[in-house]
C-alpha cells in the first residue's frame, strides 16, 4: 500500500480545478468525491477536450495517494512497439539501444496514481498485459524475469465508445470490465452552456497569469459564443480566449470582433432564458470588480456606509408653475435602485434580479446616475 502523508487541500479545490456550476457538472463532482478516496479503478469517458485529464488529476489530488506520484501517459501518442517499454520499463540490453536499465511508468507511479489516457487507442497485444497487471498487481520489465509489485491506482480515459469497440473486436471485453469499475462521463460543453461565462473567466485568468494580458467580452459577444456547438469543447474555448487575447490585449471584445464562426444571431437574446439568466448572474469576478470600480458610490464594500436612499417625493397635485416629469421619474428610479442595492448588500446581479432587469442595464443606469447626482 502507498506510503506518505496525505496532503490536505482547501475545500474549494474541486470547484477551482474543475470549473462549472451546471447540474450535470455538479453530478460529476459528486461522483469524483465519492470515488476519490477509494482505490477503485476509474474509467473517464467523454469527447476530446472536455477535461478528462483535469478530472483524473482531481481524483489523484483528492485521494489518499496524493502525496505520492501522479504519472500520466497518453497511450495513443506512443508508437505501439515502444509502449510496453514505456509502461513497464526495460532491462539493460533488452533490445538494441537499451544501454541502461530504465524504469517504466508503472514503477514511476509506485504508491500513487497512473493515468492511462486514450486507452481506447491501445493495441490488443498491450491490452492483455495491462489486464494482467490489474488482476495480479505484478509486472516484469522488458527483457527481465523478475516480478515487480504494482502498487498503483489506475485511472483510464478515452473518447471512444468502448462498448462499441468491444463489439468490433478492437478492445478486450475482460479489460473493459476491469477498468469500468466506476465510470465517470464528462458532458460536452454544448450540454452545459451555462458554464461558459465561468470557464471563460477561468481561462482568461490563466492567460493573464501566463502572458500578463486579458480580454473582456461584451454581453452580446458572450451571448453569441454561448450559442456555439463547441465541437472542440473546453479546449476550443481555451483556444478562442487565447486568440482574442492576442488580437485584443487588455481590451473589450464586441460581437463584431468575434471570429465569424462565433457570430450568432443575438437579436432575440431576451427570448433565450438560459443565456439571459447567465448574463444577468454573470459569475465573472473580473467583471464584477470592474463594474464596482466604475461605480464607486453605488457599490461600497461596506454595506453600512451605503449612500442614503433618495426618497422621491410623491405628487398629490401638479403645481401651477409646471412639473419636470423626467427629473421626477429619474429620482424615483434612482431611489428604487438604491433600495434594491441595499437589500442585496451591494451585489449588482442580485439587485438586477430583484428589479427584473439585465445586470448590464443596471450597471449603465448606475453610471448615468452617478454622473447626474455628483455634478
Amino acid at each position: 500500500m502507498s506510503s506518505g502523508v496525505n496532503k490536505t487541500l482547501p475545500p474549494s479545490f474541486l470547484d477551482d480545478s474543475f470549473v462549472g456550476n451546471s447540474i450535470v457538472i455538479q453530478q460529476v463532482k459528486k461522483l469524483i468525491m465519492q470515488v476519490a478516496k477509494t482505490n477503485a479503478n476509474v474509467l473517464i469517458l467523454g469527447e476530446s477536450g472536455t477535461g478528462k485529464e483535469v478530472v483524473a488529476n482531481c481524483l489523484h489530488k483528492l485521494s489518499k495517494r496524493n502525496a505520492m506520484p501522479y504519472v500520466p501517459v497518453n497511450c495513443g501518442a506512443i508508437p505501439k512497439d515502444l509502449l510496453e517499454s514505456e509502461l513497464f520499463g526495460h532491462e539493460k540490453g533488452a533490445f538494441t539501444g537499451a544501454l541502461t536499465l530504465r524504469k517504466g511508468r508503472f514503477e514511476m507511479a509506485q504508491g500513487g496514481t497512473l493515468f492511462l489516457d486514450e486507452i481506447g487507442d491501445m493495441p490488443l497485444s498491450m491490452q492483455v498485459k495491462i489486464l494482467r497487471v490489474l488482476q495480479e498487481r505484478i509486472f516484469e520489465r522488458v527483457g527481465g524475469n523478475k516480478s515487480l509489485q504494482a502498487d498503483v491506482r489506475v485511472i483510464a480515459a478515452t473518447h471512444r465508445e468502448l462498448e462499441e469497440e468491444v463489439k468490433a473486436g478492437r478492445f478486450r471485453e475482460d479489460l473493459f470490465y476491469r477498468l469500468n469499475v466506476f465510470p465517470i462521463e464528462i458532458p460536452p460543453l454544448r450540454d452545459r452552456v451555462e458554464d461558459i461565462p465561468l470557464l471563460f473567466s477561468m481561462l482568461n485568468k490563466q492567460m493573464e497569469e501566463d502572458s500578463e494580458c486579458s480580454v473582456q467580452l461584451s454581453p452580446e459577444a458572450m451571448a453569441s459564443i454561448m450559442q456555439h456547438q463547441w465541437p472542440g469543447n473546453v479546449r476550443e474555448l481555451s483556444n478562442l480566449v487565447e486568440r482574442l487575447g492576442i488580437m485584443f490585449p487588455d481590451d473589450s471584445v464586441s460581437w463584431d470582433d468575434l471570429p465569424e464562426k462565433y457570430q450568432y444571431d443575438i437579436s432575440h437574446i431576451d427570448e433565450l432564458p438560459l443565456i439571459n439568466e447567465c448574463l444577468n448572474e454573470a459569475p465573472l469576478e473580473e467583471i464584477e470588480s470592474t463594474e464596482a470600480s466604475n461605480i464607486p458610490e453605488a457599490l461600497p464594500s461596506d454595506t453600512n456606509s451605503q449612500p442614503e436612499v433618495v426618497s422621491a417625493p410623491t405628487v398629490e397635485q401638479l403645481p401651477d408653475e409646471g412639473f419636470d416629469l423626467k427629473n421626477h421619474l429619474a429620482n424615483l428610479e434612482y431611489s428604487l435602485i438604491q433600495q434594491a442595492l441595499k437589500e442585496s448588500d451591494g451585489v449588482v446581479a442580485h439587485a438586477a434580479k430583484r428589479l427584473n432587469m439585465r445586470r448590464t442595464t443596471l450597471v449603465e443606469k448606475l453610471k448615468k446616475y452617478d454622473v447626474m447626482f455628483s455634478s
